[in-house]
């Protein structure tokens, strides 16, 4: 899948009802070595800044999940900060009274970043 491809993947997961974290999971379910269904079930309760608390988003929680699922944990720092780059911030409730962009397009920005990472 290409990177435009991930990402519309993870929107499209988020505006059918995935939390943030689950959206940016399942747009990689088909390299996760667990089930969708498992998949779905870890992400679940680090939507909404992690049970609901605003505090890390869903969406850097996602993709630290992806990395360590995928191998790929050496990249997560860098994911996180590329993420705090293009959105100015990491934290949930943060981000939300920013207004600076909807939970959908973060979602999409958590899913294209991790395809730069996909080998």
């Amino acid at each position: 899948m290409t990177k435009e491809e991930r990402m519309e993947k993870a929107r499209g997961l988020h505006k059918q009802g995935c939390n943030c974290c689950q959206a940016v999971v399942m747009a990689y379910a088909d390299k996760l070595p667990i089930t969708p269904e498992n998949a779905m079930n870890v992400a679940a309760p680090f939507g909404r800044g992690l049970a609901g608390t605003r505090e890390v988003c869903g969406c850097v929680s996602g993709m630290a999940m992806v990395c360590g699922l995928t191998g790929h944990n050496a990249d997560v720092r860098t994911l996180i900060e590329k993420f705090r780059e293009e959105n100015g911030d990491i934290v949930c409730g943060r981000l939300l009274s920013s207004g600076k962009k909807p939970c959908n397009e973060m979602v999409a920005d958590a899913a294209g970043l991790l395809a730069e990472i996909e080998k």
